[in-house]
Parts: structure tokens; C-alpha cells; sequence
């Protein structure tokens, strides 16, 4: 069966060459490498079987739970020896997100000491390994280089380049004593309005793969070579298997549904292509596929990755995404386990999981064999990495760790210089770049100089934000404005930063710096492609109305609907999100070094937001670039859009009242103002942003709450659910039933979220809403109200 990953591999590796000068070449040498690799793999093999039969079934199954830093302390390690632990994206050494590298190294000791402290008899010690969150550089520790997010790299179209960014971070993790990083992601996005879009290389399947391929190369060495996970080397790990980015519109954990060899031929090529290039690790995915949640999905997770595309490596779950599995709880899951999974990401409820799992090998649920088969993989990655075996040391004593010059080091920072100013992507280009020597400059936008809405997501903090500022948070690194700044004053000229555009002596120039804040996961899901911050719109027509040209650079996490930027500036740079080294932006504006960044996503042409279907939908299609020569002019755009301005909207609840001429009913009995109880509902008043602003809905077995009154459009609703429905929930406010219960159950566990209900799911809408269960769930809701929205406009939750 390895065949079909092999045939998978070499059909996307064909079409890598003519995207990034990319492909394998077999040599003797190399074929006498695989023959001694796989004498020594055979030695290997009898050492950790002869480990995991003197392993008692709790050490076993301790292997396989996977704890955070927030939660686990080195007392709990030594008396369970869990397998692995993680830092999540807020998690920091002794609950300090912002510790520095030194805190990380005595916690990676101290982790160590108490797994590998002696144990009765002849039971072997297995030392645990740390992983993380490093998906653009070492970005949880102070100090460490940023680099451009996937999607900047991707514009590069520089396997190379991608290959010194995989070895740079994976030193700085080194650094800090860490083994192993999640990283990288080799998603497919294909609907912009996913949050993650940003982790993703591209639309394209095969330059996802290329580039996926080359940071392992880069993070782990190649297979054979002598420095394959030695010095300077970590775990990768290629996630998240698969279809995360194919989600329907786009909705982070969501569902993706097709015909499932369409979908593979999509979603699934960068996987046996990364396992060509050795990666040890692969993560499963939060998303389902025609219903069926991946981390519970035996068909793929070992159907596919195991018996088609060969891989022989550990399988690594995501943060409790095993408790969206139906049946299960983040601290009760066989099926994942069964399915495939290794190893259970449970940041929080690891004692329980651990109790639960043994109860179920015990009682014959799970077969030891399955446990013991998922054991042996995870030990045979921590032979290969080093960290099982005679010469195993602890963190502190290994290549690179304590030496913290390394984090964020010149070449490092070079590194990450040459990838932002290979990434920006000129779409527009009137003449005004490069721009001329001895120019007056004003640089303008209150993203100019903030590193840390330059950088985004994952960098410090799970979601990022502005709040952090540049001192003291990214020492050593170079904000937009910073880099400008030099550039002016090297071409002779000076460059003067005004957030507001305001100035006193009129400038030949100005640069409007301005973009998305930062954003991670689900969190930065969108419903359409408009850019509603509409600071640097009113700044390039500002400098538009009083005839001074105007440079654009967009900084975002995807490709958004900008026709009004566009046709306000005079050169429009899709900047994406640089990181800590601003300076390659002005190396493209100042003209030291030549714009070659290439759309590795297509730019949308209308404002509605759609999974990439072909040319028809883009402005820019995959691929486009202006070199700073090409000056033809673009044309004015047209700026319509139905998402814009004010929608006509009918509160139907708000402020914790129901509107006058509004009713709520349970069972034929009223609900007044939405409170009281009534035919197997119950509501009471809860806080939002003021006192009792909002309700907590609590239906009963077999339930309905039913709202009525007049009004036309869309049903938009300001919700929040805790934890997923157990059962069937339907909706109807039209001539049709919708069940609703997969959408709410990803929508579950993330806080205040808006739920639009269109004639897409309720059919011709009418007076009234009924929601409707079959088992007992608990919902906030915030507000109700009408709106008149784009014709098909889809429902969202």
C-alpha cells in the first residue's frame, strides 16, 4: 500500500519544478545511505521492542497523554511520566507567558529529571519530550527572530530560503531545551475567511507541499545525512491531517464534505510528500470530513496515512479535539485512540484521560496491542531524535541549549530580512516606486511602527495584539517605521512618522501602513472578504484629496476585497505579516532589492467571500506580481459592495428585552421578556456587557423555544455555547428544518459569536424562529435581530 503515497509524492513533486525550481535527485551514494539507515532502523526496532515489553501498562499508557506547562508540574511528571507536554500559545514556565529563554531551559531540566527518575525493578525509564507552537520562528520567547507567516513565505516561492528559516528556528528552539515543534502546517487553504488562512502557503496544493517539505528539511535534516535530528535539528511535525483548509465557508474546525479522492486530491498532497522528506510527526485535524471528526476517523487516520501514503511515524492530536468526538469527553476518548491517534493533546484533564484509558484496557475496550503499537511509535521517535539511548542527555547539557545570544542572532535576523522582502507582493504600481532618492517621506498608519501587528498570531501570545509593545516585548527587532526610516536617511533623504497623517511641512511622499490586527485560529474567522477598519482608507484619500502620492502596505493574514485602497493609493504592497525584521519592507520600497514576491493565494474580486473556484473569481490571480518597472496602470475598481455602510436592522432582543410586538413562547406558553419557564424551557437573566443584558436558554429534553413577530430578512443572533449540544438541533423560520447541531458544536467553547440565519438554511423567511433539540443544552443569547443582507448570503454560525 505504500505505493499510493509514493505514486502521490512523485505526481505533486511534477509540479513543483516550474513553481520552485524543486526536485529529488537518487544518487548511488544516497541509495547506499537508505541501505545502511535501515540495517541500523533494524537494531533499532529490537531495542524499543524489548523497552516496551518491560513497560508496565501504566508507564504505557502514560506515553500517550500529552499535558500543557499550565497545568503539569514536575511532582505529577514523575509520579505519572507522561510521554510529552506542551506549552500552548499562552502557556509560559511557572505561568509566565513572557518568562525569558533561561526560565524555559530550567523547566525543560526540571521535566527531565523527574521522567527520568529511577523507577522499582526492571521497568525502563523513558525520558518525556516538550513540544511547541514555533510556526514562525521561536516566537513564545522574548528575543527570538520573527519570520514572515506561512503565507508571506509562500509569495517567495524560495524553497531555499524556506530550508534556512526551518534550520534558524529550529537552533533558537534548541536554545531553550525544547524538542520537538508543531510545525509546520501544510493546510491547503481554499476559502479565505478561515482564520488560520495565514498558516497556510497557498491555494496550490503542490506549493504547499514543496514548502511544507522544505521547512522539515530545514527543522529536521534530511533523512540519511549526518546532522538528521542532531545538532541544531528538532522534531517536525506536518499538521493538520487533513482538509483543514477546505472547511465550508471557511469556518475554523468546521466541516468539509466531497466527494472524499476530490478532496485528497486537494487537501491531501502535501502529506506524502512530507513524509518523503522524513517528518516524524503528524497532527491530526480538528475538521470533519462528510461528517465524520478526523481525530475519530479510523477510514484516513489509518486507512489513508498509514496503509496508502506509508507513513510509520506518531500521529499527535490537537488541543481536546478529540472531545468533539461524538461519544466522547476531553478526558473519556477510546475512539480516538482506535482510530489511530498516538497521542492525545489533553492541555488539562490528563489524570483523567490517563484513568479512563487504563479502565478501558483493562476491561477489553482498547486492546493492549493497540497501545502497545502506539508506544512503540512514540519511542521510536525519541530514539531517532536522541532523547532514548545511552546517550541521551538532559536539555541543558545538549547542542545550542543555554547559549542565548542565539535567539533573534544577526544571521538569523538576516535570514528573516531576505523572506519579508522576498514576500511583498506589488499590485499596483503608478510610478511612485521605488521610491526616489532624497525624497521627504511621511510615514503614516498606527500599524507603522508596531512590531507586534507586523508579526500577528502566534508571536508571544496565542492571538498576538498590539498591546504588546516594542519595548520590552521584541528586543533587537526592526518595526516598518524603523526600517523606512533608515532607508530614507541612507538614499539621502528623511522620512517623518505621523500615525494620523497630520504634518506641518508638506512631504513628497507618504506610506500608509495599516492592515488586520492580530488574530489566531477561529478567532479571526470572517463571514465576508471586507477589510472593515477603515483607518488607512481615510488616510490614502486624505493624502489622495491633497495630491500627495501615496504608498499602500497592507499588512494581513490573507488576501481581503481592497478596491477602495486600491483605487485611493498609488502603489499598493500586500505585506502580509512581515515579523520582527521591518527593514526588508523598505528594501523592496527603496528599491535594494528587486520585487519579486508572487500572489501564492488569489486576490479577491468581489467582497462576498467563496472557496477559490478559478480566474472568474479573482482581481489577481495565483501567481501575479508587479515588478517595480511594471507601472501599466490598473484601472479604477468598482467599490460596491452590499456589506458596506449601515444595514437596515429590526431588533427583535436587546438590552435584555424582547421589542415591543415580540414574542417568546415555550410549549404554547408565553416567555415575557424572555424569562421565566415555560414548556421545557427555562431563561434567566445573565450579564454581556451591562447588568442582565443578555439570556442563558436552558431546553429540556425534546424542546423548543419559538420567536415571533414581524420583520424581513436575515436572522442575526449574538450567541454563546459553552460546550456541544448532545443531540439533534434543528432551526426553522421558514417552510424549511434545518438540522444545525455539527455547526454548533465547532462553534461551541469560543466565547460570543454571531449566527446568520438566511433563506440559504430556512427557506423562504417568515414571521417567526423556532429552535428545537432532543436532548437537554444550555444557549446565551445577546441579541436578536432582522437584517436585509446580500442576496446569497449564506447561513453562518
Amino acid at each position: 500500500m505504500r505505493i499510493f503515497g509514493r505514486l502521490m509524492a512523485a505526481t505533486a513533486l511534477a509540479g513543483l519544478a516550474a513553481a520552485c525550481s524543486y526536485a529529488p535527485v537518487q544518487t548511488a551514494a544516497s541509495e547506499a545511505a537508505t541501505e545502511v539507515r535501515e540495517a541500523a532502523e533494524n537494531t533499532t526496532e529490537a531495542e524499543i521492542a524489548d523497552l516496551v515489553s518491560r513497560m508496565s501498562l501504566e508507564r504505557k499508557v502514560a506515553q500517550l497523554i500529552q499535558p500543557q506547562i499550565n497545568s503539569v508540574t514536575p511532582e505529577e511528571m514523575r509520579k505519572y511520566r507522561w510521554g510529552s507536554y506542551l506549552n500552548g500559545g499562552n502557556g509560559g514556565p511557572y505561568g509566565d507567558e513572557f518568562a525569558p529563554a533561561s526560565e524555559w531551559l530550567r523547566l525543560a531540566d526540571e521535566m527531565w529529571d523527574a521522567s527520568t527518575a529511577p523507577l522499582p525493578g526492571d521497568e525502563p525509564v523513558i525520558p518525556t519530550m516538550w513540544g511547541t507552537d514555533a510556526v514562525h520562528g521561536h516566537t513564545n520567547v522574548i528575543g527570538a527572530t520573527i519570520f514572515p507567516h506561512n503565507i508571506g513565505l509562500g509569495a517567495t516561492r524560495d524553497l531555499d530560503l524556506v530550508r534556512q528559516i526551518g534550520a534558524a528556528t529550529a537552533t533558537e528552539i534548541e536554545v531553550t531545551g525544547i524538542d520537538w515543534n508543531f510545525s509546520p502546517t501544510v493546510a491547503v487553504a481554499r476559502d479565505d475567511r478561515w482564520g488560520r488562512t495565514y498558516e497556510s502557503y497557498s491555494e496550490n496544493p503542490e506549493l504547499v507541499a514543496a514548502m511544507g517539505a522544505a521547512l522539515i528539511e530545514g527543522l529536521q535534516g534530511k533523512p540519511g545525512a549526518d546532522d538528521y535530528l542532531g545538532r541544531g535539528r528538532v522534531i517536525a511535525t506536518a499538521k493538520h491531517f487533513f482538509g483543514d483548509g477546505g472547511t465550508e465557508q471557511g469556518v475554523d474546525q468546521g466541516d468539509v464534505n466531497g466527494d472524499i479522492d476530490k478532496l485528497k486530491a486537494i487537501h491531501a498532497v502535501p502529506y506524502p510528500v512530507a513524509i518523503d522528506a522524513g517528518v516524524e510527526t503528524i497532527m491530526a485535524s480538528f475538521n470533519s470530513i462528510n461528517g465524520t471528526k478526523m481525530h475519530g476517523n479510523k477510514e484516513l487516520l489509518t486507512g489513508v496515512l498509514r496503509e496508502e501514503m506509508g507513513f510509520e511515524g506518531l500521529v499527535v492530536g490537537d488541543w481536546n479535539a478529540h472531545g468533539q468526538i461524538k461519544g466522547c469527553t476531553v478526558s473519556d476518548c477510546p475512539q480516538s485512540l482506535l482510530a489511530g491517534l498516538d497521542i492525545y493533546m489533553v492541555p488539562d484533564d490528563a489524570v483523567a484521560l490517563y484513568e479512563s484509558l487504563l479502565s478501558q484496557v483493562r476491561d477489553g475496550t482498547v486492546p493492549e496491542a493497540r497501545i502497545d503499537e502506539a508506544v512503540t511509535r512514540i519511542l521510536r521517535v525519541k530514539m531517532r531524535a536522541g532523547l532514548l539511548g545511552p546517550d541521551a542527555k538532559k536539555p541543558s547539557q545538549r547542542a545550542n541549549a543555554g547559549e542565548y545570544d542565539k535567539l533573534g542572532m544577526a544571521p538569523h535576523r538576516a535570514v528573516a530580512r531576505e523572506a519579508v522582502a522576498k514576500s511583498q507582493v506589488i499590485l499596483k504600481n503608478n510610478g511612485v516606486l521605488p521610491l526616489k532618492p532624497g525624497a521627504s517621506i511621511l510615514v503614516a498608519g498606527e500599524a507603522a511602527d508596531s512590531i507586534a501587528q507586523a508579526a500577528g498570531g502566534w508571536t508571544l501570545t496565542w492571538q498576538g495584539g498590539r498591546e504588546l509593545t516594542n519595548d520590552p516585548y521584541f528586543p533587537g527587532a526592526t518595526s516598518i517605521w524603523a526600517g523606512i526610516e533608515e532607508a530614507a536617511r541612507e538614499a539621502g533623504g528623511a522620512a517623518t512618522l505621523s500615525a494620523d497623517g497630520s504634518y506641518s511641512a508638506r512631504p513628497d511622499v507618504a506610506i500608509v501602513v495599516f492592515g488586520e490586527q492580530p488574530y489566531a485560529e477561529f478567532a479571526g474567522d470572517l463571514k465576508n472578504m471586507v477589510f472593515g477598519d477603515e483607518e488607512g482608507l481615510a488616510l490614502l484619500r486624505k493624502f489622495e484629496a491633497e495630491g500627495i502620492p501615496a504608498v499602500a502596505v497592507f499588512l494581513s493574514g490573507r488576501p481581503l476585497w481592497m478596491n477602495r485602497e486600491l483605487n485611493a493609493s498609488d502603489a499598493f504592497v500586500a505585506s502580509w505579516l512581515p515579523g520582527s525584521e521591518g527593514a526588508g519592507v523598505a528594501d523592496v520600497l527603496f528599491g535594494k532589492t528587486p520585487a519579486t514576491g508572487k500572489l501564492s493565494f488569489s486576490w479577491p474580486a468581489n467582497c462576498e467571500g467563496a472557496p477559490v473556484n478559478g480566474p472568474e473569481d479573482a482581481l489577481f490571480g495565483f501567481g501575479y506580481g508587479r515588478s517595480l518597472t511594471d507601472t501599466a496602470p490598473l484601472g479604477d475598481l468598482d467599490e460596491t459592495c452590499g456589506f458596506l455602510g449601515d444595514r437596515i436592522a429590526t431588533d427583535w432582543y436587546v438590552n435584555g428585552r424582547l421589542t415591543a410586538g415580540i414574542t417568546a413562547s415555550a410549549g404554547g406558553a408565553a416567555l415575557p421578556n424572555l424569562r421565566g419557564e415555560a414548556g421545557g424551557i427555562m431563561a434567566r437573566g445573565i450579564d454581556k456587557d451591562r447588568q442582565e443584558d443578555a439570556r442563558e436558554i436552558t431546553f429540556g429534553p425534546n424542546s423548543s423555544i419559538t420567536f415571533a413577530g414581524e420583520g424581513e430578512g436575515a436572522f442575526v443572533i449574538t450567541y454563546n455555547l459553552a460546550s456541544a449540544p448532545p443531540g439533534t438541533v434543528t432551526v426553522s423560520g421558514g417552510t424549511t428544518t434545518t438540522e444545525v447541531s455539527s455547526r454548533l458544536t465547532v462553534a461551541s467553547g469560543k466565547g460570543w459569536r454571531e449566527m446568520v440565519l438566511t433563506e440559504a438554511c430556512l427557506g423562504p423567511v417568515g414571521e417567526g424562529l423556532t429552535i428545537s433539540t432532543d436532548a437537554p443544552m444550555s444557549i446565551s443569547i445577546a441579541r436578536i435581530s432582522r437584517q436585509e443582507l446580500p442576496a446569497n448570503t449564506q447561513c453562518s454560525f
